[in-house]
């Protein structure tokens, strides 16, 4: 699974890597999270475009996105079948950029988040499918998923899953070349979604304060050497706590809102 991802090389490295002639000027990004806008690669015309969407994918035929949980992340052993990703897997992969990405270890009584990036510190790219939603007046809206896979065994204390991340020499690959997008047959870019060397990432604990969207800065990424074993969980009103009845817990099924 992947939640929140970073976004802090400088526009000029991430257009060198990923070979595409638009030239956007983008701030850094320490806390990437879902609904918000990010940044794809696409295969447009037979040339790589950049693009802005929106996080958590809305397939064409959903009527009412308010009624549609966006899918943040696309499990990679569903994605030739499932109704969601079947067409976009086909014909509208996507690049998207990182420089890391946050993981959250189970534990008591708060779960630890960690960043995990490249041990050379190069930017990665996630395996995306994108998908163009058109609304009832003729509105269009472009979203996207980061696709998934099992966690290899650096990650694999942490969480049971983890983005695929596909290397350089095969973004051609994914993304599929030349004047048709899906040129490229769908069964050989599944082929890259399987978890990552063992030895391409390194992961560090880092504070809470990754938690709260509205935190986005470099601090985020620093070392955390404290402890969160007496942690308390935090309580929004002290005074009121008992008097409130708890909410019944969803399980979590990594997926996002979009409104």
């Amino acid at each position: 699974m992947c939640g929140r991802y970073t976004l802090t090389s400088a526009p000029e490295a991430i257009r060198a890597l990923f070979g595409y002639g638009e030239q956007p000027n983008f701030p850094s990004r320490y806390n990437i999270a879902p609904t918000q806008p990010i940044a794809i690669v696409r295969l447009m015309d037979g040339k790589r475009q950049f693009a802005l969407v929106r996080w958590g994918l809305l397939p064409s035929w959903v009527k009412d996105p308010k009624a549609f949980s966006l899918i943040i992340n696309a499990r990679g052993e569903g994605v030739a079948d499932k109704p969601a990703f079947r067409a976009a897997m086909k014909r509208r992969r996507c690049l998207i950029p990182a420089d890391g990405f946050y993981e959250w270890k189970a534990g008591a009584p708060r779960k630890q988040p960690f960043y995990i990036h490249a041990k050379s510190g190069a930017p990665l790219a996630f395996a995306g499918l994108w998908e163009t939603w058109t609304g009832p007046n003729g509105e269009e809206l472009d979203t996207a998923a980061i696709v998934t896979t099992s966690a290899n065994r650096t990650l694999s204390p942490l969480h049971d899953r983890m983005p695929v991340i596909v290397a350089p020499d095969a973004f051609d690959r994914w993304l599929g070349k030349g004047e048709i997008e899906s040129s490229v047959d769908a069964a050989l870019a599944q082929t890259l979604i399987r978890p990552a060397p063992d030895e391409l990432l390194k992961a560090y604990p880092v504070s809470l304060d990754v938690n709260r969207v509205a935190n986005d800065n470099p601090k985020l990424l620093d070392l955390f050497t404290g402890s969160l074993e007496a942690a308390p969980a935090p309580v929004r009103n002290p005074q009121r706590a008992k008097a409130v009845k708890p909410e019944k817990t969803k399980k979590a099924d990594g997926q996002g809102a979009l409104f």
